[in-house]
């Protein structure tokens, strides 16, 4: 498929597949590298709406697009082989990164800006029940930061607050994700959504979402919703049960039947479309798998963020290719009919992944469907 032929969904879902070079130094944007969620990219802004784009991965490196580094008032040009494709613009570095708790700790190092508008943490840091190489997801990039000592390991509520109701006065941020490695509990991180929400919702009114793995009682859906939290991610993140086992052994030991009743349990609790799943393509899923996965959740109510695979520096897949623009478009543009038919969209979510949309260009499907 050649460059012209791209439409704008394309070209984002090529970007995001390939990331972008720099004319210069990254070192004055707002990036982040490793940790869980958008990794290792930039938020960017095209036509005035907001994306994250890889830039400090392998294939960022190597990728055709290059960008300009930004003039003084933050936009910026990308090209590929010398011809514009696209004008950006870059946000600000948020101001609440600027302070510290008393205690010394940065508030960028409990809370990061993903995208424009969006605070997003990892309550817990670690991954202690699937930390064994044997065990853990082969994409996982949860304790690069930890290492590299941009955060810290464990989040307190009073921490959580103090940061969340700073970045809604300072940089208007307008709703929160929450997620966290798993903790070798039955209740595998919800206990840990619902003491964090309880404090936020203390302090700032901020739409909340949490992020956890089916937890073996599902009585705790209704805690997490009572604790202020508005809505719920459990990420399948692949849909074919061999692809499941090789790729994320740990996770794989909850079998896709159990993840269904729990997606059904929550769907309950938080309301239709108010429940979401990741599902990272490109690791192997094929687009039928994908789509029926998809067609199947969105009947539950659940909505599915299909977003691209973006191969993160020092995982085990770091090597592995992202998938290309041509697939992302067989997967999304009939997605985006199924979510109009099931009566989802990611813009009528109350919080979270999907409600943002800046990791996928789903969205832009969504509002053409």
């Amino acid at each position: 498929m050649s460059m012209t032929a791209l439409r704008p969904q394309q070209l984002i879902s090529d970007l995001q597949s390939h990331g972008f070079r720099l004319e210069g130094s990254a070192g004055g944007l707002h990036s982040r590298r490793g940790g869980a969620g958008p990794s290792d990219h930039a938020a960017v802004l095209i036509d005035g709406r907001p994306l994250m784009i890889p830039i400090h991965t392998g294939s960022a490196r190597n990728s055709p697009y290059l960008a300009s580094l930004p003039d003084a008032a933050g936009q910026a040009t990308i090209s590929r082989d010398g011809h514009p494709v696209a004008r950006i613009a870059f946000p600000q570095t948020p101001r609440f990164y600027r302070l510290q708790t008393l205690d010394g700790v940065p508030y960028s190092h409990i809370a990061t800006l993903h995208s424009t508008d969006v605070l997003a943490t990892t309550v817990l840091q670690t991954c202690t029940r699937y930390q064994s190489r044997a065990k853990a997801c082969q994409f996982c990039s949860i304790g690069q930061s930890l290492a590299a000592g941009r955060t810290i390991v464990r989040k307190t509520p009073e921490q959580l607050a103090e940061v969340a109701r700073a970045a809604v006065l300072l940089d208007g941020v307008r709703h929160m994700v929450m997620t966290t490695g798993t903790p070798p509990t039955p209740d595998r991180g919800a206990r840990l959504m619902c003491e964090s929400a309880e404090a936020i919702r203390a302090a700032v009114d901020l739409p909340l979402q949490a992020q956890f793995e089916p937890p073996d009682d599902f009585a705790w859906f209704r805690r997490v919703k009572e604790s202020g939290v508005d809505s719920l991610g459990m990420h399948l993140e692949v849909v074919t049960p061999a692809l499941r086992q090789r790729l994320m052994p740990g996770k794989a030991a909850i079998p896709l039947a159990r993840y269904d009743e729990a997606f059904a349990a929550a769907v309950e609790v938080f309301g239709r479309g108010q429940v979401s799943t990741y599902i990272l393509a490109g690791l192997g899923d094929s687009r039928e798998a994908i789509l029926e996965a998809s067609a199947r959740l969105i009947g539950m109510g659940v909505y599915p963020f299909v977003v691209p695979f973006v191969p993160i520096s020092g995982t085990p897949l770091e090597d592995h290719p992202a998938p290309s623009a041509e697939f992302m478009d067989a997967v999304l543009a009939p997605l985006a009919g199924l979510l109009r038919e099931g009566g989802l969209s990611g813009a009528a979510m109350k919080a979270g992944c999907g409600k943002c949309g800046a990791c996928s260009a789903l969205p832009r499907y969504e509002a053409r469907s």
